[in-house]
């Protein structure tokens, strides 16, 4: 009898994995042998098997992958629903070519060929760069380009593996980069490239074209998603929060975003009829995704027009580090440069979180936002930091990484970057400073903390202003004797630390009234706080070092608010250092007897005690048989407080303003049209262009430009328009309208060379303080991403108020796949 084949000998089933890797595996449908211990050691080998093809997981992170073509994973890796999304962001991004790097040597030592920025420009659509591998990739042949596997590797070179030969490209028609294009329509790149423009061109994708729908369909559309725009432009620009705690349905207050739509629908009916619950719920463009979209667009253009601003012409990178809310280490990037009109331009330019602030960490973040915008480090000019230690290294600081790449990026310490509390902090550096700032905070904390005192504060403030104009001791008048209160000292607020010092010295008999009250009334805590508070404010050492940095902020202070202005001139930054450090310097020699008066008057208004100066002075943790050198308390006063303070100041002073920055700044002072240029000087236009500025002009220029600046200095102080000028600003502005920038191009661009010089790095701080306000107590939770995007809208209004909203929806749309028809 023939054997009969069972059902299992023909048909077997498939177990199918995560991956979509496909086993088989025999099912006995008669005699039921397969346990059920079995089954689950095959589902486990099953899951453990390795896939050929790896594939990699859904809903990728689209602001996660990398930019570097050497790094990222090939496309068809990916998941291939998502792979669409993927090549989009790809495309928008554009092709990674960074051009501030130094690019390694290949081939023999003989014959050693290099990659060239240059041909970036020509073939800027599809061209990239790999640091890492040096070699060079095709972004549409990556995208579309076909998987040719392991054993065509020659087909994989621009996608996969990378060009290195780079002998074969300046080769004429044989130019290994010409070769890859074709020659033909249908070549392998050109049929890449076709793919790309076709992705982005979502109108014409077939499902759109089968499903096409009505005119008035697309208008509501875009009427819809405008109104959500216009929502989002205005948080942005006034710094709101857009989402609220509770948008369910029968919330009362859903947030200023979506309150905001329900108060434009009631101004206007068209869009009453398209917003919220008169749309559909999966189209009505308020979730947050949809949110972050439209400011990432908004945000992405800022940057963009800042680029086209700057053109090829040479910039500055001005940089601080703070902290967030969410004491999150951000990093605030600053362009300066002179525009096409001659008008000094210093625009926010991005906000990176950075892991640390070591310069390494710094500057390959900084070249990062360089290299995707395409900024050349060859064109960097000028550098501004601040004073922090890991930017001011001779040989490990950000300095010296940038001058590696350009060695005429110099390094111009900011002016006003924070002066006044840089000055405070060497001040601190004599440890009497320190604790009188220490006990100045704990005065103004007792006084200020409990409403109660507070209250009595301005009632005792009061009456003695009443007091001082009955006995005629102040003069009354609109303004004047206001009742104000005790300010704090912060270190973001320029100048507070001297306001904090006149406040107390206004408010002084005030101040004493209600601690010397406060030491009698309360609880322990309260009276203990109060008499220590008390004994520390009427004592001499106290009020010595109130006058005294009293005396010192305010000849600093001219100084630091100067220079907080956006167009600071250098001339006038130098002049103002200068007659400051004349004045510490006047004060330390000659000023200590009018001051030691000043401050004895003062004790003696106000029933402080006061010591006897020639009495020998004894430290407060001292014996006098431990004393070995016996000084007299004026000598302590005058030499460890006094004279050591001053010195601090001016130490502090000669380090930010050394020797070379000086010397820079005080050439290009012969170009200053004040006073119809009488410091204008050919010899020094010439020594300024041979010490500094190299790399700028040619040998032929250097040696022309000492004629036309002969033709310059005639024929500028006669000319009506530029006679009467008072900056360099203003003269790179004349030249620029009345169109003598032509006539002398040289002296034009050595001007414009000097304007980018970061005289201040207050922008860097303003944008701190943006950041402050973006991102407060309540909004601690903002990602980078969202914070970065919403600081740009804030801080360049006049930028980002000139996008069209019809080309926000446009780019909006080709971001990924909508469902909603908008075009």
């Amino acid at each position: 009898m023939r054997k009969q084949s069972k059902i299992d000998a023909i048909f077997k089933r498939k177990v199918t994995d995560d991956v979509g890797v496909q086993t088989s595996q025999p099912f006995n449908l008669v005699s039921q042998e397969v346990q059920v211990s079995e089954l689950s050691n095959l589902t486990q080998n099953t899951h453990q098997q390795k896939a050929k093809v790896p594939r990699l997981e859904r809903d990728v992170d689209i602001s996660l992958l990398e930019k570097g073509p050497g790094k990222r994973r090939p496309i068809w890796q990916y998941n291939v629903n998502e792979r669409d999304k993927i090549r989009r962001a790809y495309i928008i991004a554009g092709p990674y070519q960074p051009t501030n790097i130094s690019y390694p040597a290949s081939g023999n030592n003989n014959h050693c060929q290099y990659f060239q920025s240059s041909w970036f420009k020509k073939f800027s659509s599809w061209l990239e760069y790999s640091p890492e591998k040096d070699a060079a990739y095709c972004l549409p042949c990556y995208l579309f380009g076909k998987h040719y596997g392991a054993r065509n590797d020659r087909k994989n070179v621009f996608s996969e593996l990378g060009f290195s030969n780079w002998k074969k490209v300046n080769n004429g028609v044989n130019c290994a980069f010409v070769c890859h294009e074709g020659s033909i329509l249908n070549s392998p790149h050109n049929l890449c490239v076709k793919s790309c423009d076709d992705l982005m061109a979502q109108p014409k994708h077939i499902d759109k074209v089968l499903n096409r729908h009505s005119d008035k369909t697309i208008v509501n559309n875009r009427l819809k998603l405008k109104t959500s725009i216009d929502a989002i432009r205005w948080l942005a620009f006034q710094a709101c929060a857009f989402r609220g705690d509770d948008e369910s349905p029968g919330s009362l207050n859903k947030g200023n975003f979506i309150e905001l739509i329900k108060l434009l629908a009631s101004c206007n009916q068209n869009v009453n009829n398209v917003v919220l619950e008169n749309t559909p719920g999966n189209a009505q463009y308020i979730s947050p995704g949809v949110q972050k979209d439209i400011l990432h667009n908004f945000a992405r253009k800022v940057p963009a027009t800042i680029r086209e601003e700057i053109g090829d012409s040479k910039f500055c990178i001005i940089i601080d580090e703070a902290r967030d809310e969410s004491k999150r280490e951000q990093m605030s990037v600053v362009l300066r440069f002179i525009d096409k009109h001659g008008c000094v331009q210093e625009r926010f330019f991005d906000l990176i979180h950075v892991s640390d602030t070591c310069s390494l960490t710094l500057k390959t973040e900084i070249s990062s936002v360089l290299s995707r915008h395409n900024l050349d480090v060859q064109n960097l000019r000028e550098q501004g930091y601040d004073g922090a230690s890991n930017m001011r290294g001779e040989w490990n600081g950000l300095r010296a990484l940038f001058l590696k790449d350009c060695p005429f990026a110099y390094y111009i310490h900011c002016l006003a970057h924070r002066l006044q509390l840089a000055l405070v902090s060497a001040a601190k550096e004599v440890c009497y400073v320190h604790q009188f700032f220490s006990k100045l905070a704990l005065i103004v904390n007792v006084v200020t903390v409990s409403p109660k005192r507070h209250n009595q504060l301005r009632v005792a403030q009061e009456n003695n202003v009443a007091n001082l104009i009955a006995d005629d001791q102040l003069v009354t008048g609109s303004g004047l004797n206001q009742i104000g209160t005790l300010q704090r000292a912060r270190d973001t607020r320029w100048g507070s630390h001297l306001n904090f010092v006149r406040s107390l010295l206004c408010m002084f008999d005030a101040t004493c009234e209600v601690l010397e009250k406060s030491t009698k009334e309360g609880n322990f805590s309260t009276r203990g706080d109060a008499s220590a508070a008390y004994d520390t404010i009427t004592s001499f050492e106290f009020v010595f070092v109130l006058h005294l940095m009293r005396n010192i902020l305010e000849v600093s202070h001219d100084l630091c608010q100067a220079l907080q202005r956006k167009n600071q001139d250098i001339l006038n930054a130098l002049t103002l250092v200068s007659t400051t450090k004349t004045l510490i310097q006047r004060m330390r020699e000659s000023s200590w007897e009018a001051f030691i008066k000043e401050v004895i008057l003062f004790c003696e208004k106000h029933e402080v005690e006061v010591p006897d100066m020639n009495a020998l002075h004894i430290p407060r943790r001292g014996r006098t048989r431990k004393i070995v050198d016996q000084i007299s308390v004026e000598h302590h006063y005058r030499v460890n407080l006094f004279l050591a303070v001053t010195d601090t100041q001016l130490q502090e002073l000669n380090g930010r303003f050394n020797h070379n920055m000086v010397e820079l700044l005080t050439l290009s002072s012969t170009l200053d049209p004040k006073d119809n240029y009488k410091f204008f000087s050919v010899n020094k236009v010439c020594e300024l262009v041979e010490r500094f500025y190299p790399g700028d002009f040619s040998d032929q220029e250097k040696f022309h430009i000492r004629m036309q600046a002969q033709h310059y200095e005639l024929d500028v102080s006669k000319h009506v328009d530029l006679s009467n000028l008072c900056t360099i600003s203003e003269l790179c502005q004349g030249l620029t309208k009345t169109g003598k920038f032509l006539t002398y191009p040289l002296i034009d661009r050595l001007i414009r060379l000097i304007l980018t010089l970061p005289v201040s790095t207050a922008t860097t701080e303003r944008s701190f303080s943006a950041m402050n306000i973006v991102k407060n107590r309540l909004r601690n939770n903002m990602e980078d991403e969202f914070l970065a995007n919403c600081l740009l809208i804030y801080s360049e209004k006049k930028i980002a108020e000139r996008f069209d909203t019809d080309s926000i929806i446009d780019e909006f749309y080709d971001m990924k796949n909508r469902r909603v028809p908008l075009c």
